[in-house]
């Protein structure tokens, strides 16, 4: 399989992942390992989150969530946008199934925000979506509706009339929840047409919308008869768990509001089994809400206010054993965020030479390959240097080992005060091993980058030395290249070292550079004492 038909594949994958979870998830799982086979990480990585959705949405949270921070931390480590708003758009759903609000919108403003232009506009809706859904959640539904919309204009470019419905859905639920019933209904009436005119039925979740909205402004009998449809179309849906007793206590509402007592009675008693068949608590509760209210409309004062006692005891016993629920799931997550600090600081301490703190050859075989095709990209400009110490033998010699690795030290700590003054995100120095080091930089010209390493070279010379090494000079040579359209991390790393032999050749303590625009001609460039 090619990597753009791995890549489409996900993309199916992804959408509409509440859709035969299992069977999404066994075939993100082969795709994982084709991946893995094929060293193609962000398709590997995109078939670990498939799985980690399908995984929560099952109530595996804590192995999750471990998945979702792992693949978020790699998409940062190779500045894969994409892989990170995907991530965080998951973590905030989880988040709000913890009943965190707030993580759920800052999750959401991340996602939003690491989508780049590159995705297609259809891959964006529903990014935006669960920002709208988020805003509402947190009480700012001005600013849902202007998001709502931006949704709606995406989703004019989709072929797929599902995406249209999603939007319109949401922000009628959204205004539901918001006492704008009339404002909902307006959506709702959108998303029929939408519907009806590309021939798509609405799933039971669409029409559990549209039933409670209908309540909302009296039209008892219509959503009594929109639920029901709902109910009938269950077994062909792929629903929530809960969905079923959902629905029923719905119509149950409808049958009381239209004094149809009896059949409410019966349908609460359908609800009530199930919710406890299931241990659907929170439905349970809102079963002896309504039951209370059903004897109530019957007239029968006494049972009603047993019914009201039994359903705030039940009340009570839900959000106890959600306030439970919430600290087991802290305590997961508080134990995956500690492992996963741990091992951030492990993989940190990894990636750092011990004795000057500078990067080391496992993080440049990370980092750089990753800037280099990024510069090639955008046309950008990156440099590296390798700078060797001259006559660094000697010193060890004629001083002592402690006093070599002394040297060294300050060495890196002057090629570090250079990456700090650069301003640069790119810029990085890392030591190579023994006496040499790399050091590189972005976002400079040919001879701002050959000024740069030269005032480098400059400081090391002019270094107060003699404490540590008496009369013995203290010099770099330096050999510099930069990224052509076809350089790799090998051939960059090749053409620096020519040049830093040509600097030791031609009489140490100098800066040789040896570069070629994408353009233009090759160029060679000197500085030195």
């Amino acid at each position: 399989m090619s990597p753009a038909d791995r890549s489409a594949e996900l993309d199916r994958l992804e959408d509409w992942t509440g859709l035969d979870p299992r069977g999404r998830a066994a075939r993100a799982a082969e795709l994982e390992l084709a991946a893995a086979a094929a060293g193609d990480g962000p398709a590997e990585m995109r078939a670990r989150l498939v799985q980690a959705d399908v995984a929560e949405r099952a109530g595996a949270l804590k192995s999750a969530v471990a998945t979702m921070w792992q693949v978020n931390e790699w998409a940062h480590r190779h500045h894969d946008r994409y892989l990170i708003a995907r991530s965080h758009l998951l973590l905030g759903r989880t988040y709000r199934n913890m009943g965190d609000v707030a993580a759920l919108l800052e999750h959401a403003v991340a996602a939003v925000e690491h989508l780049d232009d590159s995705v297609p506009p259809r891959r964006r809706l529903p990014y935006i979506v669960k920002y709208a859904d988020a805003l509402t959640e947190t009480g700012s539904i001005e600013a849902a509706r202007d998001r709502y919309r931006q949704a709606a204009e995406l989703a004019r470019h989709s072929t797929d009339v599902r995406d249209e419905v999603l939007v319109l859905n949401n922000h009628a639920y959204a205004e539901y929840l918001s006492g704008e019933p009339e404002r909902a209904w307006e959506l709702i009436e959108r998303m029929r047409a939408a519907a009806s005119a590309k021939g798509h039925r609405l799933d039971p979740n669409d029409l559990d919308t549209v039933a409670n909205v209908q309540i909302a402004l009296g039209r008892h009998a219509e959503a009594e008869q929109t639920i029901l449809d709902a109910i009938n179309a269950y077994p062909e849906g792929h629903q929530e768990a809960d969905a079923l007793p959902e629905f029923l206590l719905t119509l149950a509402v409808t049958r009381r509001l239209q004094g149809a007592a009896a059949a409410a009675r019966e349908t609460l008693a359908e609800c009530r089994a199930l919710g406890e068949t299931h241990g659907h608590g929170e439905i349970l509760v809102r079963v002896f809400q309504e039951q209370a209210e059903l004897y109530a409309a019957d007239g029968d004062y006494r049972r009603a206010f047993e019914e009201h006692k039994r359903f705030h005891a039940a009340e009570k016993r839900v959000l106890e054993e959600q306030r439970e629920a919430h600290a087991r799931t802290r305590q997961a997550l508080f134990e995956v965020n500690e492992a996963r600090q741990e091992a951030e600081r492990f993989r940190e301490q990894a990636r750092r030479d011990p004795l000057t703190g500078l990067r080391n050859r496992r993080y440049v075989d990370e980092h750089l390959p990753v800037l280099i095709g990024q510069a090639q990209a955008r046309g950008d400009q990156l440099w590296a240097a390798v700078l060797d110490l001259d006559h660094f033998k000697r010193i060890n010699d004629s001083c002592s080992h402690e006093t070599g690795d002394q040297v060294l030290v300050m060495v890196a700590a002057l090629l570090a005060d250079t990456v700090a003054g650069s301003g640069e995100p790119t810029a990085f120095a890392a030591r190579l091993g023994g006496e040499e080091f790399l050091l590189v930089l972005g976002g400079h010209e040919h001879d701002e980058a050959l000024g740069e390493l030269d005032r480098l070279r400059r400081r090391v010379a002019a270094h107060p030395w003699w404490p540590a090494v008496g009369e013995l000079p203290v010099t770099v040579s330096i050999g510099v290249a930069g990224v052509l359209a076809d350089s790799t991390q090998s051939t960059l790393l090749a053409r620096a070292d020519e040049q830093l032999y040509e600097a030791k050749r031609a009489g140490r303590n100098r800066v040789r550079t040896a570069s070629r625009s994408r353009l233009g001609a090759a160029t060679v460039g000197a500085r030195h004492v």
